[in-house]
């Protein structure tokens, strides 16, 4: 009789443990996942608001390990009944900290000055105390169904790792990618809201105050429901904050935050990472001063590389050429070469650059929109309102880092122009370095010509002389000039070909010899005798203490220009 008793209850007791296996292997997965991807948002959040990416990213990754550690001390504290209700109360805080974090974060820097780094890292702190509790308080729960302490510590260890993981994973190919920060942070608030009805299944049977715990959850989801549906037009309230003028575009991409803003005379300006990139009331003196010195000392260029420069600005400039076949644009960001082509701001701009029409055609005054529409494909019938046409170059758009591009791309260009972001990163210091133009030369012919836009010999001379050096040195003869860009004050370029004897006078002496019948584009702003007036440098201005150079491993302009800009 004892004996089949045994055996009906058998069954029963093997099933609820290998549930609250699977149950608990789920949980410590999510917590794992949401860890982690916590961390990178806030640290990206940081860097965005901030600059400096390895720094923002290295000191509020470890600022929240730090308080990781903290929260593991304090949970000592917390008597063993209440475990479990700490446990689930800790889960529905996190998910609300880190829910609303974004916000907070663009709030506080918007409106509170110096100040907001009490915001950044008291953040920092919260979420990683918050964090810092989960494997401690889950342990000790466990240890009732796994009372020998390696194998405790290994399942739970063991699933929180791969769930750091996947999370770190899908953070950086698909959150990032596809979806706005403050989107994500509510995702992952909605994961540990998850998490806390879990671990309330699984340990239901030790809560003091199941109540408490369902009402905290459901006001958990409200706020996270609410804060979700509001989330683009709160950021975007806060982020007006930081500029003067309209918001009237704002973008997350995995590389950059974009945003454009439209002042009292519907000029527009575009800021990357909170830095202003042009302004359409002063950009012509920028773009035409980068890209037509390099294209009037190679008259004849056909093929043309611009490495950066998504918003097709530089591209309109060198599209005034009839030599010119072949452009190839090369930007990393996919959605900003896609603005260049679909936001109505961009393209009214850049002038249609990059939407890559091989017939350009020009229409007598008095046709109307409508006439104009119908011309697409022009019969013998519509023939007669088109004044001229003529074949203009292919404008090819490649996303990819500008480096990989050089290490994989074929043939060779007559102009290459180099429309980078300033080395405020060492990330972007690397396109300044002295092994990235030893592989751009190897796509130049001796004629060709290439152009770095440098920043401001004034502000940052240190940096703007170490661009200079390191091209000399990676084998190029060089020649810098400057002008006045009332956006940015005064800025700098290197005009550089392929070294040979007495290259650098060689290459005055061709500015010099400019007549303004060579320079037939039709420009806004630049002309012969500025170009050749932007050669002449105030005295000693050309002069440094330096003689360092950039490379892969010590990134010198990144020094400078912080020091500098500084």
């Amino acid at each position: 009789m004892t004996k089949i008793i045994d055996m009906d209850h058998q069954p029963q007791q093997k099933k609820q443990p290998n549930k609250g296996k699977v149950l608990l292997t789920l949980v410590m997965f999510l917590l794992g996942a949401c860890g982690l991807a916590y961390e990178y948002t806030l640290s990206k959040i940081a860097a965005d608001l901030l600059g400096n990416s390895v720094q923002q990213w290295a000191t509020m990754i470890a600022v929240i390990l730090f308080a990781m550690g903290l929260g593991a001390e304090i949970q000592t504290n917390i008597p063993t009944a209440e475990i479990s209700d700490k446990l689930i109360f800790s889960q529905v805080t996190l998910a609300l900290v880190g829910g609303f974090a974004p916000m907070c974060m663009l709030y506080g820097f918007s409106m509170m000055g110096d100040y907001y780094i009490i915001v950044q890292y008291g953040l920092a702190l919260g979420v990683g105390t918050l964090i810092g509790f989960e494997i401690p308080l889950i342990m000790r729960i466990n240890e009732e169904r796994d009372p020998e302490m390696k194998i405790n510590l290994a399942r739970i260890l063991k699933m929180d790792y791969i769930g750091a993981l996947v999370g770190a994973l899908v953070w950086t190919f698909v959150f990032v990618r596809y979806l706005s920060l403050s989107h994500v942070s509510f995702i992952l608030g909605y994961v540990s809201l998850i998490s806390s009805i879990l671990i309330f299944f699984l340990y239901r049977q030790h809560l003091l105050k199941p109540r408490s715990r369902i009402a905290e959850i459901s006001l958990c989801a409200t706020a996270l429901t609410i804060g979700f549906y509001f989330s683009q037009p709160l950021m975007r309230h806060a982020e007006q904050y930081l500029y003067r003028d309209k918001i009237v575009f704002t973008a997350t991409t995995p590389y950059q935050h974009i945003v454009l803003t439209e002042n009292s005379k519907s000029n527009i300006n575009c800021y990357i990472n909170g830095h202003l990139q042009f302004s359409e009331s002063d950009e012509a003196i920028y773009h035409e001063n980068l890209v037509h010195p390099a294209m009037l000392l190679c008259p004849q260029a056909k093929r043309v590389l611009i490495l950066g420069g998504g918003d097709g600005l530089a591209a309109r400039e060198v599209l005034k050429y009839p030599t010119v076949k072949e452009i190839v644009l090369v930007d990393i960001d996919p959605q900003m070469t896609r603005l260049a082509k679909t936001q109505p701001d961009l393209v009214r701009l850049n002038r249609g650059a990059l939407l890559n029409d091989r017939l350009k055609f020009t229409f007598p005054k008095g046709v109307t929109k409508g006439e104009i529409s119908t011309l697409t494909s022009p019969n013998q019938r519509q023939r007669k309102y088109i004044r001229d046409h003529h074949a203009v170059a292919q404008v090819r758009v490649v996303n990819l880092d500008a480096a990989s591009f050089l290490r994989n791309a074929s043939g060779v260009f007559d102009v290459v122009i180099l429309d980078f972001p300033d080395p405020s990163s060492p990330d972007l210091a690397k396109l300044y370095s002295k092994p990235f133009y030893m592989s751009l030369k190897n796509h130049l012919k001796p004629s060709s010509v290439i152009v770095q836009q440098s920043g401001s010999p004034f502000h940052a001379k240190e940096a703007f002389l170490c661009i200079g050096r390191t091209l000399n040195s990676a084998g190029f003869s060089v020649l810098p000039y400057h002008d006045n860009v009332p956006s940015f004050g005064e800025w700098g370029w290197w005009l550089g070909r392929v070294i040979s004897p007495n290259h650098q006078e060689k290459l005055k002496s061709q500015i010099s010899a400019l007549t303004e019948n060579d320079f037939q584009s039709n420009s806004k702003y630049l002309s012969v005798d500025l170009i050749k007036s932007s050669l002449i440098f105030g005295r000693n201005q050309l002069i440094s203490q330096h003689s360092d150079i950039t490379s892969l491993t010590e990134s010198k302009v990144y020094y400078y220009y912080l020091q500098g800009w500084n």
